[in-house]
């Protein structure tokens, strides 16, 4: 795949970003402006305030109305970053592609797999990278997983506990929490496209796939309480939940293995860092836990913290730079996303029909 940007030479690649809300206010547009190769051009949105907070923030970027303007100046354009609600996900990618221009898209990528697919052909046809936002690949506690089972600490993983849990027992309103099927709004889709995204990536295709998922709050459109049991084809069962209604939530892992365990207890630190209007900067350091927040390792004979690795979002952004400029591949791809996709299609069946889907 030639995804290579050579138009404007040495200098920082061009980002449009479509969408400032949540996702493009909180997370893209403060991590675009982290990786020097990258720079911040163009923002995308429609709402006054926002397009004065955008301003504000990032005053060497120009404000827009809507995504035709964006394409309008497509030319001056390296990279396009969907951001906005995910029914527009799939129509704004496949845009920004045909109009020869490299997308990263927020997760979920797309509603089915079958979407995803098209949309990773299109990307391949026309010789553009197209990657999907899974930044929590990058959080400090995942990457300390990956490193503790390079290194054999837990011998041969047979379970693997994840949650992603949150008390806001009150609606907040919006699209995430509509039940229309079209805004692909719930858990499901939501944080669930983050833990089932972790698990396959760690312990590879799905086999079968068991899940719950329910709507607890009143008046809530969506599932806000979804749990999933997914058996993988090397053996290793992974049991996942994602909440609105936690009140006391539990371990965000557990790793079994038959050497030894690994537990820990809360989220990683990046997400509250950037809602607080902390940013990463060159050279600083970013994402790092307090001790007190370190999992454990051992079992029921002994244990002992684990110092948690730095998170670092940044890098996803680094890596689509270096991608671009060298033709490489994405840090998270298409066919990657249609994996977890067909996994959460299979989840949706089993939690409406109550039973077990078998995937290829």
């Amino acid at each position: 795949m030639n995804t290579s940007r050579s138009s404007n030479g040495g200098a920082p690649l061009r980002v449009g970003l479509i969408g400032y809300g949540v996702a493009g206010s909180f997370f893209h547009a403060p991590l675009v402006n982290a990786v020097p190769e990258l720079r911040l051009d163009a923002i995308v949105t429609s709402d006054p305030d926002r397009r004065r907070s955008a301003s504000e923030a990032y005053p060497g970027a120009r404000t827009v109305p809507d995504a035709d303007a964006l394409f309008a100046d497509a030319d001056r354009l390296d990279l396009v970053v969907v951001a906005s609600p995910n029914r527009t996900h799939v129509e704004l990618a496949e845009r920004a592609l045909r109009a020869g221009l490299p997308v990263v898209v927020d997760k979920p990528l797309a509603g089915t797999a079958a979407e995803a697919e098209a949309l990773g052909a299109l990307a391949a046809e026309r010789g553009l990278l197209l990657s999907v936002f899974q930044n929590r690949r990058w959080d400090g506690d995942f990457l300390t997983v990956r490193d503790l089972m390079a290194e054999g600490t837990l011998g041969t993983i047979h379970r693997f506990e994840s949650r992603f849990e949150r008390w806001r027992p009150r609606l907040k309103g919006g699209w995430r929490e509509s039940g229309d099927p079209l805004e692909l709004g719930g858990l499901l889709y939501d944080l669930g496209s983050h833990v089932v995204d972790q698990a396959v990536s760690l312990f590879g295709p799905v086999v079968s796939v068991y899940a719950e998922a329910d709507a607890r709050r009143a008046d809530a459109g969506a599932d806000d309480d979804t749990f999933l049991a997914l058996t993988h084809r090397s053996g290793v069962r992974s049991h996942l939940w994602v909440s609105a209604l936690a009140a006391q939530p539990g371990p965000r892992f557990r790793v079994l293995g038959d050497r030894a365990g690994y537990v820990k207890y809360g989220l990683d630190p990046q997400e509250d860092q950037l809602r607080a209007g902390r940013r990463p900067e060159p050279g600083a350091r970013w994402g790092a836990e307090e001790e007190s927040a370190w999992g454990t390792l051992g079992s029921t004979e002994r244990t002992e913290p684990v110092p948690t690795r730095d998170g670092d979002y940044p890098a996803y952004y680094a890596a689509v730079a270096e991608a671009l400029r060298s033709g490489g591949e994405p840090p998270v791809s298409a066919a990657e996303a249609a994996e977890v996709l067909r996994v959460l299609e299979a989840a949706r069946v089993s939690a409406a029909e109550g039973r077990v889907v078998r995937l290829g």
